[in-house]
């Protein structure tokens, strides 16, 4: 009886197991720092990277990629992957431009509709992921090629012009600021927060970890599998369609056919640079927002020393190299540990 009582009070002296993992994991303490040093590094050799001039237009560029990056984050962690956001930008920023400039909607009911046209993309990706029980890459590729034709022929092959300056208050211009911080980053900073909070505090959120780590075994426990599955590549369609607005804002009154080209990259590197285990079952939204500010910093930087733009590729491509590395590395050493 004694025993009963006493087994789960915790012995004199002895700490607590913790619950949680910590609020700032290793990687993203190293991000900060590596992100703090390149800021000193760029301001040293760019004098005027430091500026407000500079930093504004950075976070306003990181925004589509942070954007895409928060539902991209949830996806890896059940173990997919969505290659088909840039398509779908391409689309949800056509079909907002039309609605605009053919159809004169205010900016803010195309935004919705963008936002839900971005949803219903992620939802198609979801259904046809969990009911084909098909890789998720394969998936996806295909749905980009149909995106992408379905962006092309409402382009019909012509630029849009006369886009509204309306949008300018989610770009980096002057009227899209609070505070100094574009307003584009200020949502990316509170979308971020949601999340992180509901992945790291509610059950629903901590069912994408266990997806990620078991498929199996987190159906045995009674989660379903298939509905919590298809819920991040629908958040990431409606970051995407939000992210499409965005870039449009930060682009001119014209939208090209190239609109949103290579994000899905920038996306992903952003996520497995952030520590997201690009195998699934851990990964963190604040690391996706960390890596989306270093992919961004590298490319501004590249710019502002004057090398070759391919060079912000390559800078990039190595730091996803040494983090899946270090991802796959940590994996092996906890196996054998165990």
């Amino acid at each position: 009886m004694t025993d009963l009582l006493t087994r789960d009070i915790p012995a004199a002296g002895k700490r607590r197991t913790r619950v949680l993992p910590r609020a700032l994991s290793t990687q993203e303490m190293v991000l900060i720092g590596v992100l703090i040093v390149l800021w000193i590094l760029l301001g040293a050799f760019t004098p005027n990277f430091l500026t407000a001039q500079s930093i504004q237009p950075l976070l306003a560029s990181a925004a589509p990629i942070a954007l895409i990056g928060i539902g991209m984050t949830a996806v890896i962690v059940t173990a997919g992957i969505d290659i088909s956001v840039a398509a779908m930008l391409m689309v949800c920023a056509v079909v907002m431009a039309k609605l605009m400039v053919d159809l004169s909607w205010p900016m803010p009911l195309a935004l919705l509709a963008g936002i839900l046209l971005g949803g219903l993309c992620g939802l198609f990706n979801g259904i046809l992921i969990t009911l084909g029980r098909v890789h998720p890459i394969i998936i996806t590729f295909g749905t980009s090629n149909i995106f992408m034709f379905l962006g092309w022929r409402i382009f019909d092959s012509k630029v849009v012009n006369g886009i509204p300056t309306s949008v300018g208050v989610l770009g980096r211009g002057a009227d899209g600021r609070f505070l100094g911080v574009p307003y584009s980053f200020l949502i990316v900073i509170v979308l971020a927060a949601l999340l992180w909070w509901y992945m790291r505090y509610t059950a629903g959120g901590r069912h994408f970890y266990a997806i990620g780590n078991d498929q199996n075994a987190a159906r045995l426990v009674g989660i379903r599998v298939q509905k919590r599955t298809i819920i991040p590549y629908v958040l990431t369609g409606l970051g995407v369609g939000l992210a499409a607005m965005v870039a449009m804002a930060n682009g001119t009154q014209t939208l090209a056919q190239s609109v949103g080209q290579g994000i899905e990259l920038q996306a992903i590197a952003a996520v497995v640079i952030g520590g997201t285990s690009i195998v699934g079952g851990r990964g963190s939204v604040l690391g996706t927002l960390l890596g989306a500010l270093l992919v961004q910093t590298v490319t501004s930087g590249t710019i502002q020393l004057g090398w070759a733009p391919q060079l912000a590729n390559f800078f990039v491509g190595v730091a996803i190299i040494i983090a899946v590395g270090a991802d796959l590395l940590q994996q092996r050493l906890t196996r054998k540990a165990s």
